[in-house]
């Protein structure tokens, strides 16, 4: 999801790369917990977020939708995100000493936090957000501050993401396009999410295949 705001307005004004010194370590947030409050339906989870939550919780893609994810439309494109406790308005995974319960498997949104990805010539860097965390931060490499295992795979992973979810907007912006754009959201939906990944093969090997096979039913070119 794209926020139409300028970087001035959210960012100190720098783009990072995975070896450089960002001022984002808030020391495991010693139970400050204000990033899993009031976050509405903004933490979207890709094909990999999900592949996690059900290995983690031993759950099928179905199973957590009626625990804790929900369906939205961004930009065309109906995807998962993460459902709000809404008596206690925060997400459903903060346990009652104001800690993630799922913090080994969290969401990448949550997983960079408080960076977020500035998305430019098909690939990325990160910015620091730094109106979202009051934490008092020092610096850590954005590298060991993301924490995630096969970490160049992971790159790619979430750039052909991104990427092909904007390419499937362009499209829907066509008449030819706007008129398949159910049958496009069916297909991603069950490609990307209800059909589960083998756990016992390599996810992003697994991911690479569905992507070429939906490029093409989607009448996208990689």
């Amino acid at each position: 999801m794209e926020r139409d705001v300028s970087m001035e307005e959210i960012s100190d004004g720098r783009l990072y790369g995975l070896n450089d010194l960002v001022k984002a370590d808030c020391r495991d947030c010693r139970g400050c917990s204000r990033c899993c409050r009031d976050m509405g339906s903004s933490i979207l989870l890709d094909p990999l977020d999900v592949f996690r939550l059900s290995e983690g919780l031993g759950a099928s893609f179905e199973e957590l939708l009626e625990r804790c994810l929900e369906l939205h439309v961004v930009d065309g494109v109906i995807l998962p995100n993460l459902k709000m406790d809404e008596k206690r308005n925060c997400c459903v995974f903060l346990n009652d000493q104001g800690r993630c319960s799922i913090h080994s498997f969290r969401p990448g949104i949550c997983r960079i936090f408080p960076l977020g990805r500035f998305y430019e010539n098909r690939d990325f860097r990160y910015f620091l957000q730094i109106r979202e965390c009051p934490a008092s931060r020092s610096k850590i490499k954005v590298k060991k501050w993301i924490d995630t295992p096969d970490l160049p795979k992971n790159q790619e992973f979430i750039r052909d993401w991104h990427f092909f979810l904007k390419d499937l907007k362009e499209t829907f912006e066509t008449e030819a396009g706007a008129a398949r754009q159910r049958a496009v959201n069916v297909y991603v939906l069950k490609e990307f999410y209800q059909t589960p990944f083998d756990p016992g093969q390599d996810f992003y090997r697994q991911f690479q295949e569905r992507l070429e096979r939906a490029g093409k039913a989607c009448g996208l070119v990689f």
